[in-house]
């Protein structure tokens, strides 16, 4: 595995299979619109710009602020938590109109967000969810540890938490290994929940017509790193896997 993959968190099989090249850093924004996975390849490229300082900061001009006033096409939605220190658009390197957004602590949804989600889906024709955690995340480790059902809106937050932060515990880890760990955990289950929401997303995500994927970011060296069983599981991977009689 070559240095850059292996710091976005890629395998050979992954690399390989959306065509991810070390020496390359750009991607086409139509093609990603059109095609999720390339789409995913888009956002691999933009963060490997900005955690190695070759960021181009696209669409930001008067320009292209004025050709969107009609409208937006994004070609990917992004679920992320509302930590001041993971900006998507900067850590990902795109522009106006790229992504769409939706930020909570802990990237915790409830029924706005699926809303929300379910618009860009339907109605934006975004066809690419990154469910995006990031380490040293103050919602997860505030899960593990304040007890179950703490006082005012924040138990909403800890609450939808909490399961990622058992699962650590329930493996015996101590400090930043354990909060990394059930900040991992946390994205899966995030994962997990949409691709099985009814009725929308479901039925997309299991069709392959949407991507759901989770990835964490890594605030020191600036390299969003990709969970692995959540792109092995999509639809082109898996269909690899299955064993034809």
């Amino acid at each position: 595995m070559s240095t850059v993959s292996f710091a976005q968190n890629l395998s050979v099989e992954v690399a390989k299979e959306l065509n991810i090249k070390d020496d390359v850093y750009f991607a086409d924004r139509d093609s990603a619109y059109l095609d999720p996975y390339y789409g995913l390849k888009k956002l691999i490229y933009g963060n490997r710009r900005f955690a190695e300082d070759k960021s181009i900061r696209p669409r930001q001009t008067d320009a292209d602020l004025k050709n969107t006033q009609n409208g937006q096409a994004p070609f990917a939605t992004i679920i992320g938590c509302a930590d001041s220190r993971v900006p998507n658009e900067i850590i990902f390197d795109q522009g106006v109109g790229d992504l769409f957004i939706t930020r909570t602590a802990g990237q915790v949804m409830a029924e706005a967000s699926f809303g929300t989600i379910e618009y860009a889906s339907e109605v934006l024709k975004t066809k690419l969810i990154v469910v995006l955690g990031h380490e040293s995340c103050g919602a997860v480790d505030a899960a593990m540890k304040l007890p179950a059902n703490p006082p005012g809106h924040v138990v909403s937050l800890i609450n939808a938490i909490k399961p990622a932060s058992l699962r650590a515990k329930a493996r015996n880890l101590e400090g930043s290994e354990a909060l990394s760990f059930a900040v991992k955990e946390n994205v899966i289950e995030q994962v997990n929940m949409l691709r099985n929401l009814e009725p929308v997303l479901s039925r997309k995500a299991e069709s392959g017509e949407l991507l759901i994927v989770g990835a964490v970011y890594d605030l020191e060296s600036g390299y969003v790193k990709f969970i692995e069983e959540t792109i092995l599981s999509l639809p082109r991977f898996a269909n690899k896997s299955k064993v034809i009689p």
